[in-house]
C-alpha cells in the first residue's frame, strides 16, 4: 500500500509543478490584469473558456477516457503503441471538423453565447477547442507512461509561453479579454506540436497489432460523456445565468469568475489528481487491495483539499484586499463556496474510477444528470436573494446530491473501503471551526486576520487531538521528519 501512495504522490508532485507555478504567477499577476480587464471582460473569459472544455467533452466521444482504461488491458508495446495512434487520430479528426464548422458561424454563435456578436473573441476560443482537446490526449499518452518529467517540463513551457503572450496582449497591446484567451489558446497550440514532435516516432501510421476497434473503445467511452457533459455543464450553468441575470450580469459574472480563480488553491490539487489517480487506480489488479487503496486515498484527499477550503473561508476577504483591484473585492461572497465545490469535484473523480474499474460506467449518466438538475433548481432559488454566493451554495449542493445518487449506484459494482468515521470527522473538526469562524469574527482589521488565522491554525492540533491519524501514520510522519531533519543537517554542513 505503502509503494501505491508513494506513486501517487510522485505523479501529484510532476502534476501539480506547472499547476503550482502557474496559478503563482497568475497571483502575482492579478493586479495587473484586474486593473487592465473589468469585470464584464472577466466574465467573458471564464463563460468561453468553460464552453471550450465542456464542447470538448463531447466531441472526444469519452475517446481519452477508453484509452486511459484500455493502455492497461496488456503489457504488449505494440498493442499499446497502436491504441495511442488509434486514440490521437480519432481525436484530431473531430476536433478539427466541429472547429471549422463553428468557426464559419462565429457570428452568430456569439450572439447567442454572448448576448451580442463578437466572432473575433468566438473564434479564438474555437482554437482552444482544438488545443485543448487534443493536449489533453497528448498528456494522457504521457501520464499512462508516467513520463513525469517530461509532462512537467511541457507544462511548465506552456504556463511560461501563456504569461508572456498575455502580458504582451494585454497589457502591451491593449487587447483585454481577447488577449487573454488568444495567449492561453495559442501557448497550448505549439505545445500541442512540440509534443507530437517529439512522439512522432509512436504515432506515425502503421499496421494495427490487433488493437481494440473503435466499437470496444466506445463501448467503454460513449456511456462516459453524458455524464461527464453534465457534471462540467455545472460549470456553464452557474457562469451563464450569473452573466444573463439582470443589466449588471456580466459584472457579477466577472466577480464569480475572479473567486474561480481565486479558488485555485484547491482546483489545482484536484486537477493533479484527476490526473495522476486514474492511472494508479486502475493498474492495482488485486479487487481488496485497490478497495483499501481508494478509501484510504479519499481521506487523504478530503484532509488536503479540506484545510485549503478552511483557509479560503477564513482568509479570503483578505487575500482580495491583497490581490485584486478594489472593483473585484465583493468575490469574496462566492469564494469560500467555489473552492468547497471544487473540493467535491475531486470526490466525483473517485467515483468515476470506481465506475470506470467495475465498467459501468452507463451509471455515471444519471448521477451526473441529478446534479445538474439539482445545480438548476438550487441557482433559480438562491442567485435572487443572494448574488454570487447563492450561486455557489448551488454548485456545492449539486455537487453532494451527484455523489450521493453515484455512491448508490456503484456501491454493489465496487465498494471502496471508505473510512467513514475519519471522513465525518474531517467533516465536523475542518468545517466547523471554518465555518463559526467565518460568522463570528472580525471580517476587517488586524485582529480579525489574527483571529482567523488561530482558528486555521488549531484545526490540525484538533485533528491530532481527537485521534484521527493512525499511529502507523503518526509513526511514518516521524520517519519522514527525521530523515528530512537528517538531509538538512548534511546540507549545512
Amino acid at each position: 500500500m505503502t509503494a501505491y501512495l508513494k506513486r501517487l504522490v510522485s505523479s501529484l508532485a510532476a502534476y501539480q509543478v506547472a499547476d503550482v507555478v502557474s496559478k503563482f504567477i497568475a497571483v502575482l499577476l492579478l493586479p495587473v490584469y484586474t486593473r487592465y480587464i473589468a469585470p464584464a471582460g472577466y466574465g467573458v473569459v471564464e463563460l468561453l473558456g468553460n464552453g471550450v472544455i465542456l464542447i470538448s467533452i463531447l466531441v472526444r466521444f469519452g475517446m481519452i477516457e477508453s484509452f486511459l482504461r484500455y493502455y492497461f488491458a496488456d503489457d504488449d508495446q505494440a498493442r499499446r503503441d497502436a491504441l495511442a495512434r488509434r486514440s490521437v487520430a480519432f481525436l484530431l479528426l473531430t476536433t478539427t471538423i466541429v472547429s471549422v464548422a463553428l468557426a464559419a458561424a462565429a457570428e452568430p454563435l456569439s450572439k447567442l453565447v454572448l448576448g451580442y456578436p463578437d466572432p473575433t473573441i468566438f473564434r479564438i476560443a474555437v482554437l482552444g477547442l482544438w488545443s485543448f482537446t487534443n493536449l489533453e490526449m497528448a498528456y494522457a499518452l504521457l501520464r499512462v507512461e508516467e513520463r513525469l518529467r517530461t509532462y512537467a517540463t511541457a507544462s511548465l513551457i506552456n504556463v511560461g509561453l501563456t504569461v508572456g503572450a498575455s502580458l504582451a496582449l494585454v497589457v502591451s497591446l491593449g487587447q483585454g479579454a481577447r488577449g487573454l484567451l488568444l495567449g492561453n489558446y495559442g501557448a497550448s497550440t505549439v505545445v500541442l506540436l512540440g509534443l507530437w514532435w517529439t512522439m512522432r516516432h509512436r504515432l506515425l501510421p502503421r499496421r494495427h497489432a490487433g488493437v481494440e476497434t473503435h466499437g470496444v473503445l466506445f463501448r467503454f467511452g460513449l456511456p462516459t460523456v453524458p455524464a461527464e457533459a453534465s457534471v462540467y455543464a455545472l460549470s456553464i450553468v452557474d457562469r451563464y445565468y450569473i452573466f444573463h441575470h439582470g443589466v449588471n450580469g456580466p459584472r457579477q459574472a466577472g466577480l464569480y469568475s475572479i473567486a474561480v480563480k481565486l479558488a485555485g488553491a484547491v482546483a489545482f490539487i484536484v486537477r493533479a489528481f484527476q490526473y495522476a489517480w486514474p492511472p494508479l487506480a486502475y493498474s492495482v489488479r488485486d479487487d481488496a487491495e485497490a478497495a483499501r487503496l481508494y478509501g484510504l486515498v479519499t481521506t487523504y484527499y478530503l484532509l488536503v483539499s479540506g484545510l485549503v477550503v478552511a483557509g479560503l473561508a477564513l482568509l479570503g476577504r483578505w487575500v482580495l484586499r491583497l490581490l485584486a483591484a478594489p472593483a473585484y473585492y465583493d468575490a469574496y461572497r462566492a469564494l469560500p463556496w467555489v473552492a468547497l465545490g471544487w473540493a467535491l469535484y475531486g470526490l466525483w473523480v473517485v467515483f468515476l474510477v470506481i465506475a470506470g474499474r467495475a465498467k459501468v460506467t452507463t451509471r455515471n449518466f444519471p448521477a451526473a444528470l441529478a446534479g445538474l438538475v439539482a445545480n438548476v433548481v438550487l441557482l433559480l432559488i438562491l442567485v435572487p436573494p443572494l448574488g454570487i454566493a447563492g450561486a455557489g451554495v448551488a454548485l456545492c449542493g449539486a455537487y453532494v446530491v451527484m455523489i450521493a445518487v453515484m455512491h448508490l449506484l456503484t456501491r454493489r459494482a465496487f465498494a471502496a473501503a471508505f473510512e467513514w468515521r475519519r471522513l465525518i470527522q474531517l467533516v465536523a473538526i475542518v468545517g466547523g471551526p471554518a465555518a463559526l469562524g467565518d460568522v463570528l469574527l472580525p471580517t476587517h482589521g488586524w485582529v480579525g486576520f489574527l483571529t482567523r488565522a488561530a482558528v486555521l491554525g488549531a484545526i490540525p492540533l484538533l485533528l491530532l487531538l481527537t485521534g484521527f491519524a493512525h499511529p502507523q501514520e503518526i509513526e511514518q510522519a516521524g520517519v519522514l521528519f527525521d530523515r528530512a531533519r537528517r538531509g538538512l543537517a548534511r546540507e549545512s554542513a
